[in-house]
């Protein structure tokens, strides 16, 4: 096990933007990913195994839930102190954040938002403690950037749902306990349906031979003929507009958890090339490599400035969706460019597991693509600045 000797980059003091509480929310994360992650990560990765018995810690420091109120056993803080933990998790790697988004954002947020209390209450007290594991199913294998083609369908049996189906590149999957499940019905409408582990004909196989968050449990879900009793309809908002607003509650995160990431990559880095000597001096005193250490910290600022801002406006309920598109797009491409370049500086040494570079660069290869592809969220800015739409 390695000893984490992470010290975070503030080249412009935006901790004195943050408040008190803000700064408390984020080092107790901090904290926690030093002690639970950082140690074992490594190998978890190297074996492409989820480690299970970090959900508990997962709830404990408030990665479930992080803004869902405490009447439902969330912790009722607000976006920017969710960000700041989902910076933190990244940080310890993408594949931990992920399960933390999915379980805030794409399953906890939509049963508060789109459900009635009977459902809120049954399920987000467990879901925020971390008794059960969530999952949303939305991409299909036919349909990623289009989710309007979904094939997933349902029809009212009159004392019942029946859905039939398959989501794939599901997060959390195998081991969920309950999935947030978009479908279309009889006439096309999109609705989402609570579907419980132990219904006949849900099943969720693992996806396996991954590049890429191997530390992640990712898998598909299967439905032949699923009875979903009616109480289990979200039935406060419909349309394909219900899952896109959870998938901007989800980019937001991103757009803070790849700050994470490409920290880790520039303390790496930064460290490295303080010891390494070669020529008879370090390599950071090397011109080429302080002119890549200086782009990284360059970068990571605007990226922190970037998403506080973002989280001010989330606050304020004034971010839109192509500012959240925007975050996403431009701080995952600034993370995934930080981690190929600490990777040069490091050298051969940059693809062994005793760092954590190339681990970073392997899962930011996915978040670069999920949640939206980085194409799809230029041409969404690019929609929003012309008026113009590239989709159609």
């Amino acid at each position: 096990m390695k000893t984490d000797l992470f010290q975070a980059p503030d080249y412009y003091n935006v901790d004195d933007l943050l408040t008190s509480e803000h700064i408390l929310v984020r080092n107790s994360a901090r904290e926690w990913v030093k002690k639970n992650i950082s140690p074992v990560i490594e190998n978890y990765a190297q074996k492409s195994e989820f480690p299970v018995s970090l959900v508990p810690g997962l709830a404990e420091v408030g990665a479930f839930g992080a803004y869902i109120p405490q009447m439902y056993g969330g912790s009722g803080l607000d976006q920017i102190s969710y960000g700041l933990i989902m910076q933190e998790l990244e940080r310890g790697d993408s594949g931990i954040r992920s399960t933390a988004s999915v379980q805030t954002s794409l399953v906890m947020g939509p049963i508060y938002n789109y459900g009635n209390e009977a459902q809120r209450n049954k399920y987000l007290p467990k879901l925020a403690s971390g008794e059960w594991i969530g999952s949303f199913g939305l991409t299909e294998p036919n349909h990623g950037s289009n989710p309007g083609g979904m094939e997933t369908k349902f029809k009212d049996m009159g004392d019942y749902y029946l859905l039939n189906g398959a989501k794939m590149w599901i997060s959390n999957a195998p081991i969920c306990d309950v999935a947030v499940v978009w479908a279309k019905n009889e006439e096309g409408r999109v609705h989402g349906l609570l579907v419980e582990r132990g219904m006949e004909g849900f099943t969720t196989p693992e996806t396996k031979n991954k590049w890429s968050l191997r530390a992640s449990i990712t898998g598909e879900l299967i439905f032949d003929n699923v009875k979903v009793p009616k109480e289990n309809l979200l039935p406060n908002k419909s349309g394909l507009g219900a899952p896109l607003l959870c998938l901007d509650a989800a980019r937001y995160g991103i757009a803070w958890g790849a700050i994470g990431a490409a920290m880790d990559c520039y303390d790496t880095a930064l460290r490295y090339a303080k010891e390494r000597t070669q020529f008879g001096k370090p390599i950071g005193q090397f011109q080429l490599q302080q002119k890549k250490l200086a782009e990284m910290i360059t970068e990571i600022t605007k990226a922190q400035l970037l998403a506080w801002r973002l989280g001010t406006l989330k606050n304020e309920g004034k971010a839109t969706s192509a500012q959240i598109s925007m975050a996403k797009r431009n701080n995952v491409a600034m993370a995934l460019d930080i981690a190929r370049e600490a990777r040069q500086i490091l050298g051969a040494m940059g693809i062994s597991g005793d760092y954590s570079i190339m681990r970073h660069a392997m899962n930011l290869e996915s978040v670069v693509t999920y949640e939206g592809t980085h194409d799809v969220h230029l041409l969404i800015t690019g929609l929003d600045i012309t008026g113009l739409n590239a989709f159609k």
